[in-house]
């Protein structure tokens, strides 16, 4: 106690959290002391990432929402005590093809359980000579080339979601999540760029290589199929929403390379998942031991000034 008692300001409480991180006695009774809503971290497991092994105490729960049902059932258990809920956003077996995902269910089921964030993970295709196959890249912009999906709750088919919703999206992703990641990425010692912009294309299909030269040359940094419309179905809901992109291979623009192909994509996923699950038990307990009320109002105030 009398080291938590000189802990007073917010840098501090976030030092003594990090250390204290497996402690979920010591988090919550620093906010309670702080009056800080706790946090619940939503993880979205992509290609390969759906595995329910993470988590401590789990327990799964089948759910539905006013969107229909979930990928898959959730998985509700604790990281380094810290509560978190897991979903694979393909189902567990793979059977879900990117455009089918139900995107609106799978982020208001995980809001609907009370989490304040989604930590994501996706597989994607590099399409710069310095994001190499088994590196990690930290999003923080997209550009959308899918045609097919819902992007926002309100709909006008949805009595509890009226309006409009003329959602800002000058920053998708969550800073504040991002950075916790990026840090946790280095200290884990995994190679991690802090930032860059994924193209999402509808797929299943990949790029054909006038297509990846194109989005290359629109400046985006990696390809997959997922992160539109998840980003911003997560900020329409409030919540923090931050994504790491593993890159397996070059797409197909580059033409010294071997073009990306299902057999290229999993031989580097299981590289990859060793590391995101590295990355992720790092970085929840440090999202966990910092406060975000004032981030999680500012979320709820902006969707609310975007409904007419």
């Amino acid at each position: 106690m009398l080291l938590l008692k000189k802990a007073a300001g917010p840098a501090a409480l976030g030092r003594v959290c990090a250390v204290a991180a497996a402690d979920k006695t010591t988090i919550q009774l620093i906010g309670a002391m702080h009056k800080i809503k706790p946090v619940k971290i939503g993880i979205v497991g992509g290609t390969g990432l759906d595995n329910p092994d993470i988590l401590e105490g789990k327990r799964v729960k089948s759910v539905d929402t006013a969107f229909g049902k979930p990928s898959d059932v959730l998985v509700e258990g604790t990281i380094a005590g810290v509560d978190c809920v897991l979903l694979a956003r393909h189902g567990r077996q793979h059977t879900i093809l990117p455009s089918n995902v139900n995107y609106r269910a799978n982020v208001l089921a995980l809001k609907n359980e009370g989490c304040t964030h989604m930590v994501v993970t996706t597989a994607c295709g590099s399409l710069k000579d310095e994001i190499q196959p088994t590196d990690f890249l930290i999003l923080d912009q997209f550009l959308d080339r899918t045609h097919k999906r819902d992007q926002t709750f309100y709909d006008g088919a949805h009595s509890e979601y009226k309006g409009i919703c003329h959602l800002p999206l000058d920053t998708p992703f969550c800073t504040r999540t991002s950075k916790i990641l990026y840090d946790a990425a280095k200290d884990c010692g995994v190679r991690c760029h802090p930032s860059g912009t994924v193209m999402t294309i509808e797929g299943p299909r990949f790029s054909s290589r006038a297509e990846s030269k194109l989005w290359k040359l629109w400046g985006a940094d990696v390809i997959n199929m997922t992160t539109v419309p998840e980003v911003v179905l997560a900020k329409e809901a409030g919540m923090c929403y931050a994504a790491i992109a593993m890159a397996t291979d070059y797409d197909s623009w580059k033409e010294n390379e071997e073009p990306v192909s299902v057999k290229l994509v999993m031989e580097t996923v299981k590289a990859n998942n060793v590391n995101s699950i590295k990355v992720l038990t790092r970085a929840i307990p440090l999202i966990a031991a910092e406060n975000w009320d004032t981030t999680l109002k500012e979320n709820a105030d902006l969707v609310t000034s975007s409904i007419i």
